[in-house]
C-alpha cells in the first residue's frame, strides 16, 4: 500500500517555485533554472535563481522581524507552541516531503522517510521543548553583588544548506536558531531546494510570524555570497565543501566579522581489528557506512582500515555485500541504494576511481556508471584495495560510493593512518577490546566515533568536526550556543 501512495506522489506536478520573503511567495528579480531529477533526468519544475537584491530584501525582512520583536519577544511558551505545531505538520506531511525530496536529490526512499521528515520533526520537537528549559545564570560572587548572565538571541542567522539530506540538516540549523528567538534566512543548495521551500510553507501554517523565516534559492556565488557579506547577518551556518567554507570565512572578515560555523565533511576512517566481535556484522556495517545514499553522507566511512591478518577475508566479505546491494530507482521500496545527486558529481566520482588506479590501487568491484538507459545518475558501489595513506583517494573527500581500503599491522599504525587526514568529522572502531576502544576514542582526532556500529546516532549527541571538518556542532543543547549571545550584568545591591 505504501508503494502505491509513493507512486501517486511521484506523479504529482510540482508548480514552478518562488522565493519566500517576509511571508510572501515572490517571483524574484533573477532568472530561473530547471530542476532535473537524478532518478531519470526528467525536469520536475523550475526554481528561481534569485538576484542579490532578492537576498537583500530577505535579510532586510529578517532584520525588521527581529528588531520589532514579533518572534524574539514572544513568551517562550508561545514560541514553543509554534515549533511543536511545525513538527506536527512535518510529521503529517512526512511521506509527501520524503517523496518530493527523493525526486529532487535521489536518496533511497527507505532512508529518506526516516532521515528527512522523520529527523526534521524530531529536531523541531526537541528544540521546542528546549525553549523554556534553557536558563541564564547567577554568578557565585560577593553577596553584595548580583552577577547575571543572560542568553540573548544573536539577531539574524544566515543558513546555507547542502543537497544531501536538506530537510534534516536544514532542521539542525533552523530549529535551534528559531528556538533561541532569532530570525533566519536560508539559502538551500540549487540541487535540492524543494523540501526547504515546502518547510517554509508549513512554518507559516504553524503560525511563525512573517519575516522570521525566509528562503532564497539561487547560486552560491551570487546570493550565497550576498548573504555571507551582509552587514545585517549576525551568524552564518553552513554545511558543504571546504572550499566554500574558506570563502565564507573570508566574507565574514570582509564584512561585519560575523561568527561563521562550518561543517565541511570528512574522510572518516572505519577501523576493523581482528578481534571485532562479529566480522560478518562488521563487514555489513562497513559496506553500509559508505554505500547508503550512494556515499553522499558527511560521516560516511570512506576509508576502511583493516588489520593485516584479516584483510583479504574481510575485504571479500565487504565486496560480497557491495555486489549484492540493489541499486536503482530510489522511489522503489525495494531499492537499497539510490541515485547520485547530479551528473557533475557522478563524473567526479568516476574520475576518483581512474586516478586511484593510476596511482596503483586495485579496483575490486564497481567503478562504473550503471542504469544509464533510465536517464538517471547511478553508480556501482566501488571497493578499491592497495590504497596508500598518501594517495589522493585516501586524502580527498569523494562524496560518492567509493571505498578506499588500507591495511595496518597494529594499533599504533591504525591511529597514525586514521589521523593522516586534513579532516576530522567521524570514524569507526570495531573491536572486542574495551581498553583499545577507549584508547582509540581519545587518540583518533575526530568529532565523533562509532564503536562496533556505524551511523545511526540520534539527536541526543552533538555532531561536529575538528581540523578542516569545521567548527561548532549541530544537534543537542550544545547547538544553541551558536545562536545566542551572553550578556552579563554586574549589579551592586
Amino acid at each position: 500500500m505504501q508503494q502505491e501512495v509513493i507512486d501517486q506522489l511521484r506523479q504529482q506536478e510540482v508548480a514552478p517555485q518562488k522565493l519566500f520573503i517576509n511571508g510572501q511567495w515572490v517571483s524574484g528579480t533573477g532568472s530561473c533554472h530547471k530542476v532535473v531529477s537524478p532518478i531519470d533526468g526528467s525536469v520536475i519544475t523550475s526554481l528561481p535563481r534569485a538576484s542579490r537584491a532578492d537576498m537583500q530584501a530577505a535579510v532586510g525582512a529578517a532584520r525588521d522581524a527581529f528588531n520589532d520583536g514579533r518572534w524574539a519577544n514572544l513568551a517562550p511558551a508561545a514560541r514553543k507552541q509554534v515549533l511543536h505545531k511545525l513538527a506536527d505538520l512535518i510529521q503529517e506531511h512526512a511521506l509527501e516531503l520524503a517523496v518530493l525530496g527523493v525526486r529532487d536529490n535521489g536518496t533511497e526512499i527507505n532512508m529518506a522517510i526516516k532521515a528527512e521528515p522523520g529527523s526534521a520533526a524530531s529536531t523541531f520537537r526537541y528544540y521546542a521543548e528546549a525553549v523554556d528549559k534553557v536558563y541564564g545564570e547567577i554568578a557565585p560572587t560577593d553577596p553584595a553583588i548580583l552577577g547575571l548572565v543572560h542568553k540573548q538571541p544573536v539577531g539574524v542567522v544566515g543558513a546555507i544548506t547542502p543537497w544531501n539530506m536538506p530537510l534534516m540538516i536544514g532542521a539542525w540549523k533552523i530549529a535551534p536558531a528559531l528556538a533561541a528567538g532569532n530570525s533566519v534566512v536560508v539559502k538551500p543548495a540549487e540541487e535540492a531546494s524543494l523540501t526547504t521551500l515546502r518547510l517554509a510553507e508549513l512554518a507559516q501554517q504553524a503560525g511563525l510570524p512573517d519575516g522570521v523565516l525566509n528562503v532564497v534559492t539561487g547560486k552560491g556565488s551570487e546570493v550565497g555570497e550576498e548573504l555571507a557579506m551582509s552587514m545585517d547577518v549576525d551568524v552564518l551556518v553552513f554545511t558543504g565543501s571546504g572550499d566554500t567554507g574558506r570563502r565564507l570565512l573570508e566574507y565574514s572578515a570582509r564584512s561585519n566579522m560575523k561568527r561563521v560555523y562550518l561543517e565541511l565533511g570528512g574522510k572518516s576512517a572505519n577501523i576493523v581489528f581482528a578481534d571485532a566481535p562479529d566480522l560478518d556484522q562488521a563487514a555489513l556495517g562497513a559496506a553500509m557506512a559508505i554505500f547508503r545514499n550512494s556515499g553522499q553522507i558527511c560521516v560516511s566511512g570512506s576509508r576502511l582500515l583493516v588489520e593485516q591478518s584479516i584483510h583479504d577475508e574481510f575485504v571479500s566479505k565487504v565486496t560480497e555485500h557491495a555486489q549484492a546491494l540493489r541499486i536503482g530507482d530510489p522511489l522503489l521500496l525495494t531499492s537499497q541504494v539510490g541515485a547520485i545527486n547530479n551528473l557533475n558529481q557522478l563524473n567526479g566520482n568516476l574520475e576518483f576511481v581512474s586516478k586511484a588506479q593510476a596511482q596503483g590501487a586495485t579496483l575490486v568491484t564497481g567503478g562504473e556508471r550503471i542504469l544509464q538507459a533510465t536517464g538517471g545518475y547511478y553508480m556501482q558501489p566501488t571497493v578499491m584495495t592497495g590504497v596508500q595513506p598518501d594517495h589522493h583517494l585516501a586524502q580527498a573527500e569523494v562524496f560518492g560510493p567509493v571505498l578506499a581500503v588500507m591495511s595496518f599491522k597494529d594499533e599504533a599504525e591504525a591511529i597514525a593512518i586514521a589521523n593522516n587526514s586534513d579532516y576530522g568529522l567521524a570514524g569507526g572502531i570495531w573491536t572486542s577490546n574495551l581498553g583499545r576502544a577507549h584508547r582509540l576514542i581519545k587518540a583518533v582526532k575526530t568529532g565523533g566515533l562509532f564503536v562496533n556500529t556505524y551511523g545511526g546516532a540520534d539527536g541526543t549527541i552533538p555532531l561536529g568536526g575538528v581540523k578542516q571538518s569545521g567548527n561548532g556542532v549541530d544537534k543537542t543543547l550544545h547547538a544553541l550556543d551558536k545562536y545566542v549571545d551572553l550578556k552579563t550584568a554586574w549589579i551592586k545591591l
